[in-house]
């Protein structure tokens, strides 16, 4: 393509209009198939300010689908209740999704989401524990950018951590690579987290169907419009290179 063409293209796509709701392009957007989840469980989805994958990011698909969700984008807050934007909200009540370094696989256990200590040891009464969470917190953004907001929020050491094993890869496939086999879209543990404490499948199987759509329309620009739907780049094989 010539450099022409590509200034053309870039112009056609800076050109389409980005949904006011959940921000996407709208070739991309899915909110006219939005189904509103009633939940007992709150969510905080806390969004580092340089992830800017507008068309494959699911924050705002995820909050669209609740009433009692909020999205904060930023990389500190001196309080749960200040990102939330309430007088009073109570840590202990609340859980954030933090994987770190921990892994399900590593513990005794058959759980899928798994209450872990400070020193990243399997809490004990876990039913219990789950069941009296209030509200989930989750850190969007790349592995870094979560650390980053994990380590920038000393409140969040009130919280209880979790941490997720689901049995499927994530559904972004190709699409995104993910570092680890247990790392999944925010839109995939909201779903997985959400119907688990509150024993709903249905709010992970409505999560999973916009997730679906979006990857579905993201595939079908990636054949009409490229420049909106980039495919992503091959891994380069640092090991042959060093050896050439």
């Amino acid at each position: 393509m010539s450099k022409q063409s590509e200034a053309d293209t870039a112009a056609a796509v800076e050109a389409i209009p980005d949904c006011p709701s959940c921000l996407k392009p709208q070739p991309l957007c899915v909110c006219d198939s939005i189904t509103p989840i009633e939940s007992r469980i709150s969510l905080l989805i806390l969004q580092h300010p340089q992830e800017q994958d507008r068309a494959l990011g699911t924050a705002r698909l995820t909050a669209l689908h609740f009433r009692n969700a909020v999205v904060k984008i930023g990389l500190s807050w001196p309080s749960l209740a200040k990102a939330l934007g309430r007088p009073v909200a109570d840590p202990s009540r609340w859980a954030v999704l933090y994987l770190g370094s921990a892994k399900v696989s590593e513990f005794a256990t058959d759980r899928d989401i798994v209450a872990i200590n400070r020193k990243g040891e399997i809490e004990d009464n876990q039913r219990a524990i789950l069941k009296d969470i209030e509200g989930i917190v989750l850190l969007d953004g790349t592995w870094s950018q979560a650390k980053a907001l994990w380590w920038r929020n000393a409140w969040m050491l009130k919280c209880q951590r979790v941490i997720l094993g689901p049995k499927q890869p994530s559904r972004y496939g190709k699409l995104r690579r993910e570092p680890r086999g247990d790392g999944l879209s925010t839109i995939e543990a909201a779903a997985m987290l959400l119907s688990a404490i509150e024993k709903r499948p249905d709010i992970a199987a409505t999560l999973h169907a916009s997730f679906e759509r979006m990857l579905a329309k993201y595939r079908d620009a990636q054949l009409t419009m490229p420049a909106l739907a980039p495919r992503p780049k091959p891994k380069r094989d640092y090991r042959r290179r060093k050896r050439a």
